[in-house]
């Protein structure tokens, strides 16, 4: 058995790449679903998954003052240069030193040099990650914590869990809604997938930042496909950027129109393709009924027998 992993990223936030990517979790047969927007998961909105399997995400360390041992010496508060060590004053003449956890970058210098062995140093929970059903089948997902860091690895750990969910499961598929830009969550989305889909925007924006995130992708020789979605506002613009995508020798498929019967669908918590009469359902029909023919003959991962 063999499985193929399809993720959808786009170089800037709000192009539809998680509607697209529900209506493909409507359409797609024998799959895993993975949301791998972590700084800001939605796709939930629109599966609505029940809860089931839930774990911590811990990455990194954070310090912590065991006031009773602190003698207030002041030495962590003149060594951070995060700003993250509080004089705070008592109710007598004196004051304490406590550690604000939202700047705390977790160097450790406070720990390496306070004299009373005063500061611990556990691990942070940066988060929660979750395995959960779906009206479209299993999905991992996770919620990153308020100022919490390592996007990166906790898109790598919902991979992960997500393959290892497939695998077991015997699916052929692993659809990932992968993180707008090109920092290291969509590298750590992208690494090592079987095809990666560009969702863009006819605008400036949309145009420029997709010229960026095809750098990336190229780099990492990924096989790859373009959508331009609301392609009708700027008909130009979207020649132009799918003039760019033929260049890199990208697979172009079919644009999807302005509707708003997407924002219906949004408003309904439905997939486009859940809406009845709508012109965007229909373009995105088409767009899966190609990709579906890529990801078939996309380099499969291996999977155990």
């Amino acid at each position: 058995m063999t499985l193929r992993e399809l993720v959808v990223v786009s170089g800037k936030g709000g192009t539809g790449k998680t509607s697209l990517v529900a209506s493909f979790a409507v359409l797609a047969q024998n799959k895993v679903l993975a949301d791998c927007d972590v700084d800001a998961a939605d796709l939930h909105l629109i599966l609505k998954p029940q809860p089931g399997q839930r774990a911590d995400f811990r990455s990194g360390h954070q310090a912590v003052i065991r006031p009773d041992a602190c003698t207030a010496c002041g030495t962590c508060h003149e060594y951070c240069r995060y700003g993250a060590i509080l004089r705070e004053e008592t109710d007598g003449d004196g004051y304490r030193f406590a550690i604000d956890p939202t700047a705390c970058e977790g160097c450790g210098v406070c720990v390496r040099f306070c004299p009373a062995k005063a500061i611990d140093f556990p691990e942070r929970l940066c988060g929660e990650w979750y395995v959960s059903e779906t009206r479209c089948g299993p999905m991992v997902h996770a919620r990153l914590g308020i100022a919490a860091v390592n996007s990166g690895k906790l898109v790598s750990l919902v991979r992960r869990e997500a393959r290892a969910l497939a695998e077991s499961e015997r699916k052929d598929l692993l659809l990932v809604d992968g993180p707008p830009g090109l920092g290291c969550p969509v590298i750590a989305s992208l690494t090592g997938a079987s095809l990666a889909l560009v969702v863009t925007e006819p605008t400036c924006s949309g145009e420029h930042d997709f010229s960026r995130l095809a750098k990336l992708v190229n780099h990492f020789k990924l096989p790859a496909a373009l959508c331009v979605n609301k392609a009708d506002i700027n008909p130009e613009q979207a020649g132009r950027i799918e003039d760019r995508a033929h260049e890199y020798g990208w697979t172009v498929l079919n644009r999807i129109r302005y509707d708003p019967a997407v924002t219906r669908a949004q408003v309904n918590g439905h997939a486009v393709v859940e809406e009845n009469n709508s012109l965007a359902a229909d373009d995105i029909r088409g767009i899966w009924k190609s990709l579906r023919s890529l990801i078939d003959n996309a380099q499969p991962r291996s999977t155990n027998p």
